[in-house]
């Protein structure tokens, strides 16, 4: 059985940086494509980044791209968000997941786990 368990998450002010962590059971972890997805309070779930299973290519959307790196350690079957000068529009819930692959935007229709508990991030102003 599949299993992601993310943390990380926490309350912190404008400007500050965290680093989510994502670990993985029950697959072959270096064999997947791996996405982290956001959820704030009211709307949809989106995809925030993605790597590819080789770890050589990377995807993020325009609101995040150059303040957050997304990377992966296959040895420890983990995935991380190393997020850098928050903003209060980044909070919400954070999800990772397997993904189909790293081509584009990672979407919550090609995840291939169930959902995580997921982790949250407020971010203040």
């Amino acid at each position: 059985q599949v299993q992601v368990v993310e943390s990380g998450g926490g309350l912190v002010q404008a400007g500050e940086s965290l680093k989510l962590s994502c670990t993985a059971s029950g697959l072959t972890f270096d064999e997947h494509a791996m996405g982290w997805f956001r959820q704030a309070p009211g709307k949809e779930r989106e995809g925030v980044s993605c790597i590819n299973w080789r770890g050589d290519s990377t995807y993020y959307i325009d609101s995040v791209k150059g303040r957050f790196t997304i990377s992966r350690d296959d040895a420890k079957n983990t995935l991380y968000l190393q997020m850098n000068s928050l903003k209060p529009e980044d909070t919400g819930m954070y999800y990772c997941a397997a993904h189909g692959g790293c081509w584009g935007r990672p979407h919550p229709s090609d995840v291939r786990n169930p959902w995580g508990q997921g982790t949250l991030v407020t971010v203040s102003s």
